[in-house]
């Protein structure tokens, strides 16, 4: 943290901002890799920014120098989170840094990675740059409030969605259309910030859904599709099969014949046989420390209300929208309620309005 003594300058406040906007359009985009935002200055003039690379490389601090066509002696850099200090798939940034004898480092909050924590501020340091840490070290530090979850916990960082109607059913045979297109846009905005997308077989088999991002221009960032399916009854005529090869697509299962199988495996699909709990239900926890082991670190479940129910009731969210609709569905014909209301207001004390402006829907944010 920062003293009296190491107050920060207006001038600082600004660029750390723009570091700060830098790692928050890459959020959810960068795979196992936290989103760093740097900016470069020299003479009081910006010469160069950079962001983490989509699926995790190159680094910010990398992608920064590289971008900078000035030489860098003498400059400051502005980073979001501490710099790296040691090999792996890419060169430490610590090295890239001191290579280019740029003289005084500002980063916000240090890294929790054991190979990294406050290392790279003593390398740095002893190679005679100025380093400052702590600047707006709340806010930044609520930022990386998911990767810090995944590296504690070794799970994604899970957000809930469902959509209800004013009298709080989640779907009507007479109506499927629930929210208006501001909280639709709202939905595609979270699959876009998430790198995969849970849904049961049976919301798969009922609505047929694409379960990709639709906003305009961000269609490539759709999220992987994860189904939870014990027998493998994933209708093979839904565009969800039909659209699915190895790198979009993951189901797990428990108990299915090996014709089925086969198909399955035959279309793409990279199959995961998981274990059920005592009443026959798959055991959440281990499905989420599975989807870390292969790379998944933001996870959108856009369940019914057994698949979100289960997820309420073991607090496996980390954060939960409820879209509320000032319509009211028909309970003529076949309908389906929201039953959860209680373990979401038991178990998430935390909550705020979402405010899209435009739409007439009621957006409620709720966190543990």
């Amino acid at each position: 943290m920062s003293t009296k003594k190491d107050k920060f300058s207006k001038e600082d406040k600004e660029y750390m901002r723009l570091a700060l906007s830098l790692a928050s359009a890459r959020q959810g985009l960068t795979g196992e890799n936290p989103s760093v935002g740097c900016v470069i200055v020299k003479n009081n003039e910006i010469i160069s920014i950079g962001q983490t690379g989509y699926n995790g490389r190159p680094h910010a601090e990398y992608n920064a120098i590289k971008n900078s066509n000035k030489i860098l002696n003498g400059s400051t850099m502005y980073v979001t989170l501490e710099p790296c200090n040691h090999y792996g798939l890419t060169p430490p940034c610590t090295k890239k840094i001191i290579n280019n004898k740029i003289s005084k480092i500002i980063f916000s909050v240090e890294d929790v990675d054991k190979k990294v924590k406050g290392k790279s501020f003593k390398i740095l340091k002893s190679k005679n740059i100025i380093v400052k840490k702590g600047l707006f070290y709340s806010e930044i530090i609520n930022f990386y409030k998911p990767y810090f979850f995944n590296k504690k916990n070794k799970m994604p960082y899970v957000t809930g969605k469902i959509a209800v109607s004013k009298n709080n059913l989640i779907y009507s045979k007479e109506k499927k259309k629930i929210t208006d297109i501001h909280s639709d846009k709202l939905t595609h905005f979270l699959r876009y910030k998430n790198d995969s997308l849970m849904i049961s077989y049976k919301t798969l088999n009922e609505d047929n859904p694409k379960l990709n991002c639709r906003l305009e221009g961000l269609n490539k960032f759709s999220p992987k599709r994860i189904i939870l399916d014990n027998n493998l009854e994933t209708n093979i005529n839904s565009y969800i099969f039909k659209t699915a090869n190895k790198s979009n697509t993951i189901i797990f299962y428990n108990n299915a014949n090996l014709q089925r199988v086969t198909l399955f495996k035959k279309k793409g699909i990279q199959l995961i046989k998981s274990v059920l709990n005592k009443k026959k239900y798959f055991d959440l926890k281990l499905i989420l420390k599975k989807l870390y082991n292969i790379g998944i670190r933001n996870l959108l479940v856009e369940g019914g209300d057994d698949l979100s129910g289960s997820f309420l009731k073991k607090k496996l969210f980390n954060e939960f929208y409820l879209f509320k609709s000032p319509k009211t569905l028909s309970k003529l014909v076949a309908y389906k309620d929201f039953n959860c209301f209680k373990h979401l207001s038991q178990k998430y004390k935390n909550k705020k309005k979402i405010n899209t402006q435009l739409g007439k829907d009621t957006i409620t944010l709720y966190k543990g």
